[in-house]
């Protein structure tokens, strides 16, 4: 069998990705880059990469067992990121409940030979990739998000471009 690019990610309903785009649009059609599809956008909490096929039903019974709550982000700014070179929309204060997601997904994944990234974890939404710089963007009205679930989702690679599949949560 095969191995799977995976991550666990926020994913945000149909509804939450139309409050998205209607607030995003007027800004984004100003910066230079590549749109991301809406149906692809997300809030990763922990990337993991590579991971065997035949594991995946055994990281099931490792993640069930994480209650998330409720977590609450407010996304109200658009940023350039100059190492990835994206356009995203972060959120700024990082709800407690939301570290403890990351931080259990992160212990959960430890058995399965996962090392976590030594970097500060930023929420966002990437909006642009090989975006061109510019200037932080307030946004005109500010989107708060709930979300009381996770997803473990597969990125799929497809002639040049990816597409992202939640599994099964």
């Amino acid at each position: 069998m095969a191995d799977k690019k995976l991550f666990f990610a926020l994913w945000p309903s149909h509804r939450q990705r139309e409050l998205l785009r209607d607030t995003i649009n007027p800004v984004l059609s100003e910066i230079e880059g590549n749109p991301v599809d809406r149906r692809n956008w997300h809030v990763t909490l922990v990337f993991i990469g590579d991971f065997p096929e035949e594991k995946i039903a055994g990281l099931q019974p490792a993640v069930d067992v994480i209650t998330p709550g409720e977590i609450r982000l407010r996304f109200d700014t658009l940023t350039f990121w100059q190492r990835p070179k994206i356009a995203c929309m972060h959120a700024k204060i990082i709800p407690p409940e939301l570290t403890r997601l990351v931080e259990s997904l992160q212990q959960a994944l430890l058995p399965f030979g996962f090392a976590p990234e030594d970097r500060v974890y930023r929420p966002h939404i990437t909006v642009s990739r090989r975006a061109r710089m510019f200037q932080d963007v307030r946004l005109a009205r500010p989107v708060e998000l709930l979300w009381t679930d996770f997803e473990l989702v597969e990125s799929i690679g497809q002639r040049g471009d990816v597409q992202y599949r939640p599994l099964k949560q």
